[in-house]
């Protein structure tokens, strides 16, 4: 390897890994589940409510870093998300689908949770939110890798989904492992309280991280779900409209963190929210293959602006909660997507219209709490209600 072994670069690196495979279980699940499960709305919802249960009991993290450090946690639950994806395409029915979901799961969950904490401590606040974004970028061309290599693979070399789903697993396992030896252990600033901690004064992030969960959840499992189901998207079609997203990512994430940063929290997640209504209408009532590929694609790239959330909560926390809120946040972020699909699931069946509807009503909420986020927010001044 090329690069030093700093803490910059081992956060690049993780961020580069982890998109690297699970975009791989992203890109084919909805073709896969409907092609060789015969999935309805109902089971994909099922599914991904599943999927989500991790994310729901991400405040655990807490408790598993009494016996083990955070670099080094944050390291195995990558590796658990490549053994779970190198394992998908064995079990192509429900139940063993539902198995190494959760599997892939529970690595990826608590991988996120972690890899939160670890830039939020090891990151200064005025460079958090660009290099948030140029993790972002990291990210995203990984995906691409993945896309480009998914499109030739199955629609050039007509491999099948058990075969892509191994090497890009069995791939990533060896690449976490060359990590662990590369880069040492790093020491952290300030010593994380090793417990629940909720305070009355986080609540307005507590608030946002909810209601983030719940329209991205929209996003995530039924965006491409209609694509698939209603405009019949083939793999190479979802792989090709994966990677028109990631080149907006790498081309703008960066340049996106930088922007948060000069125009602050407050206008981001209000331009953020007001877009997302509206894109969830356009979603609710297309009827055209184009321009739903086309909102998926400007829905994708608002996304980027979710980095508001973070640093605005990196700037009124004390620095030794960031571990512990990291995975409450996760777990808040994570209590409507539990639920969430699976009710949806079954709306989809009546009407797919009204669960982009809902979307746009999430989407509402966060603009209203949006409105509420200081100019200048930092300890005692977490929101426009309280004074500094």
């Amino acid at each position: 390897m090329l690069l030093k072994p700093t803490r910059e670069n081992l956060l690049l690196c993780m961020a580069f890994i982890m998109p690297l495979v699970f975009s791989v279980w992203m890109v084919l699940l909805n073709n896969f589940v409907v092609d060789q499960a015969s999935f309805t709305g109902k089971e994909i919802g099922l599914l991904q409510s599943i999927r989500e249960i991790p994310g729901f009991l991400a405040f655990t993290a807490i408790y598993i870093l009494l016996f083990i450090k955070e670099q080094k946690f944050a390291i195995l639950a990558l590796l658990i998300t490549c053994i779970g994806v190198a394992l998908t395409g064995y079990f192509p029915f429900a139940i063993g689908l539902y198995i190494t979901t959760l599997i892939m799961s529970i690595g990826f969950h608590y991988f996120e949770t972690l890899n939160q904490s670890l830039t939020l401590q090891w990151i200064e606040k005025d460079k958090s939110a660009h290099f948030m974004g140029r993790a972002l970028s990291v990210k995203s061309a990984a995906s691409l890798l993945a896309y480009s290599a998914i499109w030739l693979m199955m629609s050039q070399f007509n491999w099948q989904y058990q075969s892509v789903y191994l090497f890009w697993g069995v791939l990533g396992c060896v690449l976490v492992i060359l990590l662990y030896l590369y880069f040492p252990q790093f020491e952290v600033a300030h010593e994380q309280t090793k417990k629940i901690i909720l305070r009355k004064r986080y609540w307005l992030f507590y608030a946002l991280t909810f209601f983030s969960g719940a329209r991205r959840q929209i996003f995530v499992v039924f965006a491409g779900f209609l694509m698939v189901e209603k405009f019949n998207y083939s793999v190479a079609d979802v792989s090709a409209l994966f990677i028109i997203n990631y080149l907006f990512n790498w081309a703008f994430a960066a340049k996106i963190g930088k922007w948060i940063s000069h125009v602050g929290e407050r206008a981001a997640l209000i331009f953020e929210y007001v877009g997302l209504f509206i894109l969830f209408i356009c979603y609710g009532l297309v009827e055209n293959a184009t321009i739903a590929a086309s909102l998926y694609v400007i829905d994708h790239l608002f996304f980027a602006l979710a980095i508001a959330i973070k640093t605005y909560f990196q700037k009124i926390a004390d620095e030794k909660d960031i571990a512990s809120t990291a995975g409450v946040s996760f777990t808040i972020n994570h209590i409507a997507a539990v639920v969430i699909p699976a009710l949806l699931g079954l709306v989809w069946l009546h009407s797919p219209t009204w669960v982009f509807f809902v979307g746009a009503g999430f989407a509402f909420c966060s603009l209203s709490l949006a409105f509420l986020i200081p100019n200048k927010p930092e300890k005692g001044f977490e929101t426009r209600l309280t004074s500094s």
